[in-house]
């Protein structure tokens, strides 16, 4: 098992580009290497806001978000090190999983 980040480009954006410190506002699919969906923002309508590179998020994340201009999409591989690794989270994720998203960027907001 590798704990390297995997970013895949589904589509490349052409607004702003996200860098550390800036506010963004992401759309997102959560599953398990199963394919099982275990979160997604667009079925509650509301998108994740966050600022990027100051830990409100996991690892892969940051890392992952890192780039991407507005209008982009990516699939990221995150392993656990980079997720919620040895802990899980609450009943949702199980210890060690690694966790592919769906991600697109909606916004960024420059501090």
């Amino acid at each position: 098992m590798t704990n390297d980040l995997k970013i895949e480009e589904i589509a490349i954006g052409t607004g702003t580009e996200a860098k550390a410190g800036n506010t963004v506002l992401v759309h997102y699919t959560g599953t398990f290497l199963s394919g099982t969906k275990f979160d997604s923002s667009l079925d509650r309508g509301v998108p994740l806001q966050f600022v990027l590179g100051a830990g409100q998020v996991i690892q892969g994340w940051d890392q992952g978000v890192l780039g991407m201009k507005v209008g982009g999409k990516r699939k990221l591989t995150i392993p656990p090190a980079l997720a919620y690794g040895e802990q899980g989270a609450g009943d949702v994720i199980p210890p060690n999983s690694t966790l592919l998203f769906e991600v697109e960027l909606l916004e960024v907001r420059v501090q």
